[in-house]
């Protein structure tokens, strides 16, 4: 079946996101990493939400391409971590500015642009885990 190498590729690959994510994290993700538990969840999201402001000022900061795909990269990881699929997208999609031959301002604004949607994600992200840990 056309499917069934699709599906294993995703079983098989931690980091590989669902076709329709429609929560901003997938805490059936998170979960394979806490095992279920409750305050452990609690404590990596939480760690995801203070982190990735620090994450999201290091790219608005970076002086240099390898401070900006360090930044983009460790966002991606952290997103990945706790399956908020959208942030990690967005940040590895920052990352992969890294390297382009793009005329100073253009890249400049490439960055910004890239700056903008991994706010918003974060933003979305953020306030879904706010609500969810609100609601426990």
């Amino acid at each position: 079946m056309a499917s069934e190498p699709a599906a294993k590729t995703q079983a098989s690959d931690p980091h590989a996101r669902p076709e329709s994510a429609a929560e901003p994290v997938d805490f059936q993700h998170l979960a394979r990493y806490t095992l279920g538990e409750p305050e452990l969840e609690r404590e990596v999201l939480e760690l995801f939400c203070s982190q990735s402001v620090l994450y999201l000022e290091q790219l608005r900061t970076a002086m240099s391409e390898s401070d900006w795909k360090h930044a983009a990269h460790s966002l991606k990881g952290s997103a990945r971590a706790i399956g908020a699929w959208r942030a990690a997208q967005a940040a590895e999609r920052a990352e992969a500015l890294y390297g382009e031959a793009v005329q100073d301002e253009g890249l400049a604004q490439f960055r910004q642009a890239r700056i903008d949607e991994i706010e918003a994600s974060l933003r979305e992200a953020e306030a879904f885990i706010a609500s969810v840990l609100d609601s426990r």
